[in-house]
Formats: structure tokens, sequence, C-alpha cells
């Protein structure tokens, strides 16, 4: 238990440039706190005491802000910044290594039964407000920027943005639009993207009736 505490720290130093010491991570960062509920918690889930695993989660959201299911699973230095209005579901599968920003959910999209939320990779960056909702995997290495609504899978290596939230760059390779290392503040907007892409289409329909009428 200690270990992983000193490696959560650890991630929280190495991730936020606003921490300061030790100190001050262990008894002020609730992202630290919400998770350390969740590994007491998922414990009981695991051993089949829901009531307590459930108890143990419901307090952490009040005094957190930050919802984290007992059935979840999540992997290892995973940290949530800033963290309140995050809502991770009962079947949500987190990798390695991932962040989430404050307002995220990993959710689901009905009442049916079984695996009903998404498997995030390793590596996987979620941005402040961006919702995730379904039972689909996201690869490793992606990046989710802020406010996107992320509906369908996403492959290895991938940024995605938007409402609904749609593929701009993959395996290093752009697609459409440029999108450089996402910073959650320049990237593109995909209306003004649709947009574009409507205007080269009545360009070429121009050229096409403007042929046909100089024949």
């Amino acid at each position: 238990m200690f270990e992983s505490l000193r490696e959560d720290i650890r991630v929280v130093k190495e991730r936020d440039p606003a921490a300061k010491g030790t100190l001050e991570i262990l008894l002020t960062y609730s992202g630290l706190h919400a998770i350390h509920h969740y590994r007491a918690s998922h414990w009981f889930y695991k051993h089949h005491m829901y009531t307590t695993a459930r108890m143990i989660s419901q307090m952490s959201r009040f005094f957190t802000g930050i919802e984290i299911h007992p059935g979840a699973e999540i992997g290892k230095r995973f940290f949530i910044d800033h963290g309140m209005g995050v809502v991770i579901g009962e079947t949500a599968v987190i990798g390695d290594d991932c962040l989430v920003y404050q307002g995220v959910t990993l959710g689901g999209t009905g009442k049916e039964k079984g695996k009903r939320h998404p498997t995030l990779g390793n590596n996987v960056m979620v941005g402040s407000g961006a919702k995730v909702l379904g039972p689909f995997t996201v690869g490793n290495n992606v990046k989710i920027a802020a406010g996107a609504v992320v509906l369908e899978a996403i492959p290895d290596n991938c940024t995605a943005v938007g409402v609904p939230a749609r593929v701009v760059r993959c395996g290093g390779k752009r697609v459409e639009h440029p999108v450089e290392e996402l910073d959650q503040v320049h990237i593109p907007n995909p209306v003004e993207m649709e947009i574009c892409q409507l205007r080269r289409q009545v360009k070429e329909l121009q050229e096409q009736l403007d042929a046909l009428t100089n024949k």
C-alpha cells in the first residue's frame, strides 16, 4: 500500500507543475484521495461486500467530488487532475499511466446489463469535460480533447476532437487537418473543419458546372 502511495505521489509531481511537495500532495490532492478510496472499495467489491464498497465510494464522492464505482478496473499510476465532477462507471477499465481532467465521464449509454462502459488502454489522456460513453475500446497512447464526446472506438496512437468526436491525427500522421501535440487549447474547430470541407465540395461542383457550360 505504501509503495503504491509513493508511486502515486511521484506521478503527481511529474504531471502537475503546481505540485509543491509531498505533504501538500498527500493532504490536498482530491484525485489522490479518490484513487486510494477506490482501491479500498474495490477490495470489498471483489470480495462481494457490495454495500460496504458502495459506502466507501459514496463517502469518497462526498469529500472529493469524484465518483468512481468500486467495480471499475483501474491500472497503475492513474492520475486525476483537479477531479471535480469525474465519473467512472462500474464496468469501466482503465490501463496504466492514464490521465483524466475535471468533468470527465466514462459512462454508458443506457440501462443495458453487462459491459456498458469504455475500456481505456495505457497512457490515455482525457481532457476536461470530455465524455466517453459506451462499451468500446480507446487504444493505447490516445489523446481526447477537452469537451469531446466519444461514442465509438479509437485506434492506438490517435487524437480525437469534437462532438461527436472524430480522429484528426493517428500514428503520427495528420487526418484531414493538422493537430500538433495536444494541449487542450490549440485544437481544430470541428465546425470550421466541416465548413471548409463543404466549401471544397461546392468549388468542385462549380468547376464541373462551368466545364459543362463551356461545352
